[in-house]
């Protein structure tokens, strides 16, 4: 992927420019805001937010027409990941005094360019882009957002922009989970049995795909109404949560060569019994303390107690001859490369479960609160009033 950018770029696709400093009517746009931690009242509609500004040479702006939320939104929404996001946001504590308020959540942007800075030589106003945002900047639910020109990547051709706006977030949360944690990619997938625990929400729905676009053997675990989703979806077994014990259940199937759990809880327990032994079979979680032990611990000891507890469990199950690992949301604009090509090749398309106008952002997170959502929860931001 990084090698179709210089090809891209020595091509003529995006010639280098200067930082652009094109005059603008205004300095504020909308934008859905927090001022506070809390529950859904604390969003709030602003028409003063601060307009983006292009702080380093690598950095491009974006016009934003379609978002999408996760639950990591409902999560920052109440707080959580404070310390280490804030850590991340101001490291050397250079902002003595300033908050991270007023934020503006949500992760998943499909829209245009529209401005560009001096080391940018990928992309070009005009272009049609798609990224993940992430957490520790501001987030999407606005009308322009900057982004790092290594997050971004062009915007799958078949796709609309609310289409688009539902996968980047969750397509590249898989991704680091199965590909760069994992070790699975095209070459290596073919008849291996993989189980994705938690199948019918952003994540579960786009690894379904993404194992079935790599040949993999995929049985997958949601509950009976999402089974029809699922299977179209291309799983090979579908297994409802709700009809008896999971695990029971999971036990009389053969055993497999890759966990991905979207779950986490008790699912933790016993699903590495249901691997092959010693024969390189991966346990992968992307359910992890790490955030909320350092906002419980503070950094340092958050991050003391997180090692420890990756490091005992990883010891732990591989001297019963399995791997044991966590995995994360990576922002990737290379990644995000290679899921374009998938999606313009057919092989995988966006699950959307709802879709809102920018005006009803906060019915929008109420629905995602409910859960069981079918995909994902999709804003038309260029449908607001």
């Amino acid at each position: 992927a990084a090698t179709g950018r210089a090809l891209r770029w020595a091509s003529g696709r995006a010639p280098a420019r200067g930082l652009r400093a094109s005059p603008r009517a205004r300095t504020a746009m909308p934008s859905w805001v927090i001022d506070r931690y809390g529950s859904n009242e604390v969003l709030r509609f602003t028409r003063e937010m601060m307009f983006p500004i292009i702080h380093f040479p690598n950095e491009v702006i974006i016009k934003v027409h379609a978002a999408s939320l996760n639950p990591i939104d409902l999560s920052m929404r109440s707080g959580y990941g404070a310390t280490a996001l804030n850590m991340k946001r101001d490291p050397l504590k250079l902002k003595t005094g300033e908050t991270e308020f007023p934020l503006t959540l949500g992760r998943d942007v499909s829209g245009v360019v529209m401005e560009c800075g001096l080391g940018v030589s990928y992309f070009k106003p005009g272009d049609e882009v798609w990224a993940a945002i992430p957490p520790w900047k501001q987030g999407t639910l606005s009308e322009f957002v900057v982004a790092s020109g290594n997050e971004v990547s062009f915007k799958p051709k078949c796709l609309s922009h609310t289409e688009a706006a539902a996968l980047p977030y969750v397509g590249l949360t898989a991704w680091s989970a199965l590909n760069q944690v994992g070790g699975l990619n095209q070459s290596n997938c073919s008849g291996k049995r993989v189980l994705i625990l938690g199948a019918s929400g952003g994540v579960g729905t786009f690894a379904v795909q993404l194992m079935k676009a790599w040949d993999a053997h995929v049985t997958a675990v949601c509950s009976h109404d999402a089974s029809t989703l699922v299977k179209k979806l291309g799983a090979d077994d579908v297994i409802d949560y709700k009809s008896g014990d999971l695990e029971e259940q999971l036990k009389t199937l053969p055993l497999f060569d890759f966990i991905l759990d979207n779950v986490g809880g008790s699912t933790e327990k016993w699903a590495l019994d249901l691997l092959k032994k010693w024969s390189g079979a991966t346990y992968v979680t992307l359910v992890t303390p790490f955030l909320i032990n350092m906002d419980k611990l503070g950094v340092a000891d958050g991050m003391l107690q997180t090692g420890v507890t990756v490091g005992s469990k990883t010891l732990k199950h591989l001297l019963k001859g399995v791997h044991y690992r966590w995995a994360f949301f990576m922002p990737s604009g290379p990644s995000l490369d290679e899921i374009a090509e998938l999606v313009d090749s057919g092989k995988i398309q966006p699950v959307i479960d709802e879709v809102f106008s920018f005006s009803e952002v906060p019915k929008a997170f109420l629905k995602l609160e409910g859960g069981h959502a079918r995909g994902k929860t999709v804003i038309n931001v260029t449908s607001r009033q």
